[in-house]
């Protein structure tokens, strides 16, 4: 990511950061009979990249619209860069980037247009051509948007959101629809924004990705905040022990030889999780591997694995699957 030119984008940092970028207290937003966002308490750090998570329909959209002035609220608070975003849109659109999740572009315009058209709307654009190469659409300059792959409109709208050089960005599914090296070449590209002093506001489904990326993350559901952290604070120290052995074994038995606050269970058949409330120690794999000997079970495929940003997020929300 480029440096912002003196005077620009680096000295506007310096005015906000001593407050937080977005904050967010006791936001209410109803539709009608139904309430979607419920009493919302939240902060986003300048130059931070925080990631809000929730399932399909627990007040995400509706929040993130809220902060970038195109909904309204009906209670509580909210500031953007000190700024109310309902009343403060002329001085916040300067300053904040949005990608938009899909539309927005003709059809037929090539997407090195597209970007050099935006850029004659900022008075400190980043180079159109530059950021091209960036987003790895220089082949497809010359393709018309409607032509573009999916996850190469996923690219420009990345695209779009930065050449501004905004102090805050607001990325919605950022890598939907992109292959394994184009997901890669946005991460890195978030990470430029974070390094360059760039507050990103990140809205995504793939957990991988918000625990790579987040500074703090705050998981919603029913329109509330649930959790909060960081990505180490949420997933804590507890570990798991997976292994593979005969369908059927005495779980509450193996149970006894582990520390209290321990669980084991078979899920699916044959193959067994243990989890401790401390992490994985190697006395608890000692003590595991006595009890599989005294009891003649040969455990295969033993190994140690970290609980996941995916865990604690379906933990909270539950698995069922939302409309």
């Amino acid at each position: 990511m480029p440096a912002p030119r003196a005077g620009t984008t680096a000295h506007r940092l310096a005015n906000v950061s001593s407050v937080p970028a977005v904050e967010l207290a006791s936001l209410v937003k109803r539709y009608r009979h139904a309430v979607a966002v419920d009493g919302l308490t939240l902060s986003a750090a300048p130059g931070e990249v925080t990631s809000i998570l929730g399932p399909n329909g627990a007040g995400k959209t509706t929040t993130i619209e809220i902060c970038e002035g195109y909904r309204q609220a009906d209670g509580g608070t909210v500031r953007v860069l000190g700024l109310d975003p309902a009343r403060d849109g002329r001085a916040l659109r300067p300053r904040v980037g949005v990608m938009l999740q899909s539309g927005g572009v003709p059809p037929a315009v090539p997407a090195r247009e597209y970007l050099r058209l935006l850029s004659r709307f900022h008075t400190h654009p980043l180079d159109p051509d530059g950021l091209l190469v960036q987003v790895g659409l220089t082949e497809a300059a010359r393709t018309p948007y409607k032509r573009l792959s999916g996850g190469q409109q996923q690219r420009l709208a990345l695209a779009a959101a930065v050449i501004g050089r905004p102090e805050l960005v607001f990325l919605d599914e950022p890598t939907a629809g992109m292959d394994p090296q184009a997901r890669h070449a946005t991460w890195d590209l978030i990470s430029e924004l974070r390094s360059s002093g760039v507050t990103v506001i990140l809205t995504t489904h793939f957990m991988e990705e918000a625990e790579r990326l987040s500074d703090q993350v705050a998981i919603i559901d029913h329109g509330r905040l649930v959790a909060g952290g960081t990505p180490a604070e949420l997933c804590g120290s507890a570990g798991q022990l997976r292994f593979r052995a005969e369908v059927g074994l005495d779980t509450d038995g193996l149970l006894s030889a582990l520390p209290d606050g321990s669980a084991a269970k078979e899920s699916p058949a044959g193959h067994y999780v243990i989890e401790v409330p401390d992490g994985i120690s190697p006395q608890l794999l000692a003590s595991v591997t006595a009890w599989c000997a005294e009891h003649g079970v040969l455990p295969t495929s033993l190994r140690i694995e970290s609980r996941t940003l995916e865990d604690v997020f379906l933990e909270l929300t539950g698995t069922e699957l939302r409309p």
